[in-house]
Protein backbone atom coordinates (compact mmCIF):
# COMPACT_ATOMS: atom_id res chain seq x y z
CA UNK A 1 0.00 0.00 0.00
CA UNK A 2 1.22 3.41 -0.80
CA UNK A 3 1.96 5.36 2.28
CA UNK A 4 0.14 8.52 1.12
CA UNK A 5 -3.09 6.17 0.47
CA UNK A 6 -3.31 5.76 4.18
CA UNK A 7 -5.04 9.35 4.76
CA UNK A 8 -8.11 7.53 3.88
CA UNK A 9 -8.48 5.36 6.83
CA UNK A 10 -7.08 6.55 10.56
CA UNK A 11 -5.54 3.39 11.65
CA UNK A 12 -2.12 3.41 12.23
CA UNK A 13 -1.45 0.18 13.84
CA UNK A 14 -4.06 -2.34 15.15
CA UNK A 15 -3.25 -5.19 17.79
CA UNK A 16 0.43 -4.09 17.67
CA UNK A 17 0.62 -4.33 13.62
CA UNK A 18 -0.14 -1.62 10.88
CA UNK A 19 -2.72 -3.24 8.79
CA UNK A 20 -1.25 -3.57 5.41
CA UNK A 21 0.45 -6.63 7.11
CA UNK A 22 -0.93 -10.07 6.64
CA UNK A 23 1.95 -11.80 8.14
CA UNK A 24 0.82 -14.94 10.41
CA UNK A 25 2.08 -13.01 13.23
CA UNK A 26 0.05 -9.98 12.61
CA UNK A 27 -3.40 -12.34 12.24
CA UNK A 28 -2.43 -14.59 15.25
CA UNK A 29 -2.30 -10.86 16.97
CA UNK A 30 -5.13 -9.56 15.89
CA UNK A 31 -7.58 -12.74 16.37
CA UNK A 32 -6.67 -13.30 19.78
CA UNK A 33 -6.79 -9.31 20.64
CA UNK A 34 -3.15 -9.49 21.98
CA UNK A 35 -0.61 -6.52 22.63
CA UNK A 36 2.93 -7.43 21.58
CA UNK A 37 4.61 -4.14 23.80
CA UNK A 38 4.79 -5.64 26.98
CA UNK A 39 1.44 -5.09 28.51
CA UNK A 40 0.64 -6.13 32.21
CA UNK A 41 -1.32 -9.32 30.38
CA UNK A 42 -0.69 -10.82 26.62
CA UNK A 43 -4.11 -9.31 26.17
CA UNK A 44 -4.51 -5.49 24.86
CA UNK A 45 -6.57 -4.15 27.88
CA UNK A 46 -6.83 -0.34 26.52
CA UNK A 47 -10.62 0.55 27.31
CA UNK A 48 -12.01 -2.87 28.17
CA UNK A 49 -10.82 -5.99 29.25
CA UNK A 50 -13.42 -7.83 26.69
CA UNK A 51 -13.66 -5.63 23.69
CA UNK A 52 -10.85 -3.86 23.57
CA UNK A 53 -9.98 -0.98 21.36
CA UNK A 54 -7.05 -2.23 19.96
CA UNK A 55 -5.67 0.95 17.69
CA UNK A 56 -2.17 1.97 18.71
CA UNK A 57 -1.47 4.86 16.44
CA UNK A 58 -3.63 6.74 14.25
CA UNK A 59 -3.15 7.93 10.80
CA UNK A 60 -2.24 11.50 10.63
CA UNK A 61 -0.72 13.62 7.90
CA UNK A 62 1.40 10.88 6.90
CA UNK A 63 2.58 9.74 10.05
CA UNK A 64 1.60 7.63 12.61
CA UNK A 65 0.57 9.02 16.25
CA UNK A 66 0.76 7.03 19.28
CA UNK A 67 -2.65 7.31 21.23
CA UNK A 68 -1.63 4.58 23.62
CA UNK A 69 1.28 5.12 26.23
CA UNK A 70 1.79 0.88 25.92
CA UNK A 71 2.90 1.40 22.52
CA UNK A 72 6.23 3.01 24.08
CA UNK A 73 7.12 -0.21 26.03
CA UNK A 74 8.14 -1.38 23.04
CA UNK A 75 11.90 -3.27 23.77
CA UNK A 76 11.80 -0.85 27.00
CA UNK A 77 13.82 1.47 24.94
CA UNK A 78 12.05 4.42 26.52
CA UNK A 79 13.81 3.22 30.34
CA UNK A 80 17.07 2.37 29.34
CA UNK A 81 17.19 6.00 27.55
CA UNK A 82 15.91 7.18 30.13
CA UNK A 83 18.77 6.11 32.77
CA UNK A 84 21.37 7.30 30.59
CA UNK A 85 20.05 10.65 31.80
CA UNK A 86 19.43 9.95 35.40
CA UNK A 87 22.46 7.74 36.45
CA UNK A 88 26.15 8.10 36.13
CA UNK A 89 27.46 5.38 34.48
CA UNK A 90 28.15 2.41 35.40
CA UNK A 91 24.78 2.09 37.42
CA UNK A 92 22.71 -0.99 38.61
CA UNK A 93 19.41 0.27 37.95
CA UNK A 94 15.92 -1.30 37.47
CA UNK A 95 12.47 0.25 37.55
CA UNK A 96 9.31 -0.30 39.40
CA UNK A 97 5.81 0.97 37.49
CA UNK A 98 3.16 3.37 39.25
CA UNK A 99 4.57 4.55 42.70
CA UNK A 100 2.40 6.72 44.20
CA UNK A 101 3.57 10.50 45.06
CA UNK A 102 2.44 12.23 48.08
CA UNK A 103 2.41 15.73 49.40
CA UNK A 104 3.56 17.03 52.76
CA UNK A 105 0.10 17.13 53.97
CA UNK A 106 -0.31 13.17 52.43
CA UNK A 107 -2.11 14.04 49.61
CA UNK A 108 -1.95 12.21 46.49
CA UNK A 109 0.18 14.27 43.93
CA UNK A 110 -0.62 10.89 41.31
CA UNK A 111 1.41 8.27 40.02
CA UNK A 112 4.30 8.24 38.82
CA UNK A 113 4.45 6.27 35.82
CA UNK A 114 7.95 4.83 36.17
CA UNK A 115 10.24 5.29 39.00
CA UNK A 116 14.24 4.35 37.68
CA UNK A 117 16.09 3.16 41.07
CA UNK A 118 19.37 2.36 41.41
CA UNK A 119 21.37 0.58 44.04
CA UNK A 120 24.36 -0.84 45.68
CA UNK A 121 25.43 -4.69 45.78
CA UNK A 122 23.12 -4.44 48.73
CA UNK A 123 20.05 -3.63 47.40
CA UNK A 124 19.51 -0.35 49.07
CA UNK A 125 18.96 2.54 46.93
CA UNK A 126 21.61 5.20 46.34
CA UNK A 127 19.56 7.30 44.23
CA UNK A 128 15.88 7.16 41.44
CA UNK A 129 14.51 9.39 38.95
CA UNK A 130 11.28 9.94 37.43
CA UNK A 131 9.70 8.78 33.82
CA UNK A 132 6.31 10.33 32.83
CA UNK A 133 4.96 8.55 29.29
CA UNK A 134 2.54 10.74 27.29
CA UNK A 135 0.25 9.55 24.71
CA UNK A 136 -2.02 11.27 23.12
CA UNK A 137 -5.66 12.42 23.21
CA UNK A 138 -8.21 11.79 20.01
CA UNK A 139 -11.02 13.82 19.26
CA UNK A 140 -13.57 11.96 16.98
CA UNK A 141 -14.91 8.46 16.93
CA UNK A 142 -12.32 5.73 15.91
CA UNK A 143 -14.48 2.38 17.88
CA UNK A 144 -16.54 2.83 13.91
CA UNK A 145 -13.32 2.05 11.84
CA UNK A 146 -12.12 -0.15 13.86
CA UNK A 147 -14.99 -2.35 14.36
CA UNK A 148 -15.35 -1.93 10.48
CA UNK A 149 -12.09 -3.23 9.82
CA UNK A 150 -12.31 -6.26 12.15
CA UNK A 151 -15.53 -7.37 10.56
CA UNK A 152 -13.26 -6.99 7.31
CA UNK A 153 -9.61 -7.38 7.79
CA UNK A 154 -7.25 -5.76 4.41
CA UNK A 155 -4.55 -4.06 3.84
CA UNK A 156 -7.40 -2.00 1.57
CA UNK A 157 -9.36 -0.73 4.14
CA UNK A 158 -10.72 2.68 3.77
CA UNK A 159 -12.99 5.24 5.94
CA UNK A 160 -12.79 8.18 3.90
CA UNK A 161 -16.20 9.60 4.66
CA UNK A 162 -16.58 9.24 8.16
CA UNK A 163 -18.39 10.89 10.37
CA UNK A 164 -16.28 12.50 13.34
CA UNK A 165 -13.06 11.40 11.59
CA UNK A 166 -10.65 10.90 14.29
CA UNK A 167 -7.43 13.21 14.63
CA UNK A 168 -4.96 13.89 17.66
CA UNK A 169 -6.06 16.51 20.38
CA UNK A 170 -2.74 17.79 21.08
CA UNK A 171 -4.53 20.59 23.09
CA UNK A 172 -6.35 18.68 25.50
CA UNK A 173 -3.34 16.19 26.01
CA UNK A 174 -1.09 18.82 27.30
CA UNK A 175 -3.54 21.01 29.38
CA UNK A 176 -5.73 18.13 30.77
CA UNK A 177 -2.50 15.36 31.48
CA UNK A 178 1.16 16.83 30.78
CA UNK A 179 1.10 19.98 32.50
CA UNK A 180 -1.17 19.10 35.57
CA UNK A 181 1.31 15.94 35.71
CA UNK A 182 4.33 18.48 35.52
CA UNK A 183 3.08 21.20 38.36
CA UNK A 184 1.84 18.34 40.88
CA UNK A 185 4.54 15.44 40.77
CA UNK A 186 7.33 17.37 39.12
CA UNK A 187 7.36 20.65 41.97
CA UNK A 188 7.87 17.53 44.55
CA UNK A 189 10.57 15.72 42.71
CA UNK A 190 12.47 19.44 41.82
CA UNK A 191 12.34 19.64 45.71
CA UNK A 192 14.00 16.17 46.65
CA UNK A 193 16.53 17.33 43.99
CA UNK A 194 15.72 14.34 41.75
CA UNK A 195 15.82 14.34 37.59
CA UNK A 196 12.87 14.04 35.76
CA UNK A 197 11.96 12.90 32.28
CA UNK A 198 8.76 12.76 29.98
CA UNK A 199 8.64 10.47 27.10
CA UNK A 200 6.39 11.61 23.72
CA UNK A 201 6.38 11.70 20.29
CA UNK A 202 7.72 14.17 18.31
CA UNK A 203 4.73 15.74 16.69
CA UNK A 204 3.24 16.18 20.36
CA UNK A 205 6.31 18.00 21.84
CA UNK A 206 6.29 20.23 18.66
CA UNK A 207 2.99 21.77 19.88
CA UNK A 208 4.50 22.94 23.11
CA UNK A 209 6.29 26.20 23.51
CA UNK A 210 10.14 26.03 23.01
CA UNK A 211 12.17 25.03 26.32
CA UNK A 212 16.06 26.28 26.77
CA UNK A 213 18.22 24.13 26.67
CA UNK A 214 21.41 22.85 28.31
CA UNK A 215 23.80 20.42 28.61
CA UNK A 216 23.10 17.09 30.14
CA UNK A 217 25.29 17.76 33.02
CA UNK A 218 23.54 21.07 34.06
CA UNK A 219 19.89 19.76 33.34
CA UNK A 220 17.35 17.96 36.02
CA UNK A 221 14.40 17.77 33.40
CA UNK A 222 14.95 15.81 29.42
CA UNK A 223 12.18 15.25 27.71
CA UNK A 224 13.24 12.12 25.03
CA UNK A 225 11.15 12.68 21.70
CA UNK A 226 10.50 9.04 19.47
CA UNK A 227 8.65 8.07 16.46
CA UNK A 228 7.66 5.18 14.80
CA UNK A 229 9.91 4.43 12.09
CA UNK A 230 8.78 1.81 8.89
CA UNK A 231 10.62 -1.15 8.74
CA UNK A 232 9.83 -2.17 5.04
CA UNK A 233 11.52 -5.77 5.43
CA UNK A 234 9.25 -6.58 8.58
CA UNK A 235 6.44 -4.42 7.63
CA UNK A 236 6.18 -3.40 11.04
CA UNK A 237 6.75 0.30 13.06
CA UNK A 238 10.03 0.80 15.29
CA UNK A 239 9.89 2.69 18.12
CA UNK A 240 13.07 5.04 18.08
CA UNK A 241 14.16 7.57 19.80
CA UNK A 242 15.24 10.77 17.41
CA UNK A 243 16.39 13.24 19.89
CA UNK A 244 16.53 14.76 23.86
CA UNK A 245 16.28 18.13 24.83
CA UNK A 246 17.86 18.50 28.12
CA UNK A 247 16.81 21.51 29.83
CA UNK A 248 15.61 22.65 33.49
CA UNK A 249 12.23 22.15 35.94
CA UNK A 250 12.18 25.75 36.51
CA UNK A 251 12.27 26.63 33.12
CA UNK A 252 10.12 24.17 31.78
CA UNK A 253 7.70 24.99 34.57
CA UNK A 254 7.68 28.20 33.87
CA UNK A 255 7.07 27.78 29.69
CA UNK A 256 4.67 24.65 29.73
CA UNK A 257 1.76 26.81 32.06
CA UNK A 258 1.92 29.62 30.14
CA UNK A 259 -0.51 30.52 27.73
CA UNK A 260 0.14 33.69 25.22
CA UNK A 261 -2.26 36.82 25.82
CA UNK A 262 -4.02 37.43 22.95
CA UNK A 263 -5.29 40.78 22.11
CA UNK A 264 -6.37 42.56 24.88
CA UNK A 265 -9.09 44.95 22.41
CA UNK A 266 -10.42 41.74 21.34
CA UNK A 267 -11.59 40.75 25.00
CA UNK A 268 -12.67 44.12 25.56
CA UNK A 269 -14.64 44.51 22.43
CA UNK A 270 -16.52 41.47 23.19
CA UNK A 271 -16.62 42.34 26.55
CA UNK A 272 -18.46 45.64 25.86
CA UNK A 273 -20.70 43.29 23.35
CA UNK A 274 -22.14 41.80 25.77
CA UNK A 275 -22.25 44.19 28.14
CA UNK A 276 -24.40 46.23 26.18
CA UNK A 277 -26.89 43.54 25.59
CA UNK A 278 -27.52 42.71 29.01
CA UNK A 279 -28.42 46.78 29.20
CA UNK A 280 -30.76 46.39 26.86
CA UNK A 281 -32.27 43.16 28.45
CA UNK A 282 -32.43 45.09 31.96
CA UNK A 283 -33.99 47.99 30.34
CA UNK A 284 -36.70 45.59 28.33
CA UNK A 285 -37.12 43.51 31.57
CA UNK A 286 -38.03 46.62 33.46
CA UNK A 287 -41.01 47.70 30.68
CA UNK A 288 -42.34 44.39 31.11
CA UNK A 289 -42.41 44.91 34.87
CA UNK A 290 -44.13 48.11 34.39
CA UNK A 291 -46.18 46.71 31.99
CA UNK A 292 -47.60 43.99 34.36
CA UNK A 293 -48.15 46.72 37.13
CA UNK A 294 -50.27 48.95 34.98
CA UNK A 295 -52.53 46.04 34.18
Amino acid sequence: MDWAQKEIQPLGEVFGFPIENDSQRAKHYRNNKLCPFNNIVANCTKNSLDFPLGVCSLNHKNSRVIICPIRFREDWTIISDAAKFAFESPATWTHVGEVKLVDKYGKSAGNIDYVLVSYDNKGQILDFASLEVQSVYISGNLTGPFNAYLEQPSADFNWPQALKYPKPDYLSSSRKRLIPQIIAKGSILKQWNKRQVVALQTSFYSTLPSFPEFSKDDSDFAFLLYDLVPNPQTQTLSLQLQRTVYTKFTNALEQIAKFEAGSISDFTSALQKKLSAKKRGSKGQMQDFENIVAE
